[in-house]
């Protein structure tokens, strides 16, 4: 069970390349690697904690009011992470500004809340919220790179944000440019980039596909002209 979550949450039902929920701050946020990472941290934590409590009271909340208390859940643990956030890393904080308070309304956490920690027990619900958490802060991270990079020919540029005062020798220029690829850190090249990443995880999937058909074709194969022998 935990390693189809975990290839759920990374791949197979990824709430970014998958389900497409999310997408509203994963699009805003993500001109960089360092602001993709910090609110994709800050979803994962939400998503385990609301994941586990969801699933520790399941037998005690009705359906009439199911919605309602889940989403009172989420509220909460937003503003336990908003909180820390403004106070550990103010910077970063107000970098990602509304989109940390707007995770309440993440359709991928009431989604996991729903369909699937409210019908299983603890450990199975947070290890859900663990993967799914994951795999939408990889895309975050992955996105925020492509456009950076792009963008200003960076990488980890403001790392001392998120990491502290140490990190700030993290930053890695790729290149320089008097004219930066400006699309790349604007809407619509966070569009391109994840219509881009769609594309690619479908060619994968594709070629993954074929290469089992095509095996499972010759195991076939081999089993009849061993039976006629």
């Amino acid at each position: 069970m935990f390693k189809q979550l975990m290839i759920d949450g990374l791949w197979k039902n990824n709430p970014a390349l998958v389900q497409l929920l999310g997408l509203c701050p994963l699009l805003a946020v993500t001109s960089s690697v360092i602001n993709g990472l910090g609110l994709g941290l800050a979803t994962a934590l939400v998503l385990i904690g609301s994941n586990a409590t969801v699933s520790v009271i399941r037998h005690w909340v009705t359906s009439a009011i199911r919605i309602p208390v889940f989403v009172m859940i989420i509220a909460a643990f937003v503003t336990i992470i908003e909180l820390l956030m403004n106070a550990y890393t103010y910077e970063l904080y107000l970098a990602l500004g509304i989109f940390i308070p707007l995770i309440v309304t993440n359709c991928a956490i009431i989604g996991r809340a729903e369909a699937f920690a409210s019908k299983n027990p603890v450990s199975a619900s947070a290890f859900d919220g663990l993967m799914m958490g994951i795999g939408f802060t990889l895309i975050l991270v992955v996105l925020g790179g492509i456009r950076e990079v792009l963008g200003n020919g960076t990488l980890l540029n403001g790392a001392e944000r998120l990491f502290g005062a140490g990190a700030e020798s993290w930053k890695i220029t790729v290149f320089t440019s008097d004219y930066p690829f400006l699309l790349a850190i604007l809407p619509p090249g966070a569009f391109l980039g994840m219509g881009l990443l769609i594309a690619l995880k479908n060619i994968i999937d594709k070629k993954v596909a074929e290469k089992a058909a095509a095996s499972e074709t010759k195991t076939v194969v081999r089993a009849r002209v061993t039976a006629e022998s």
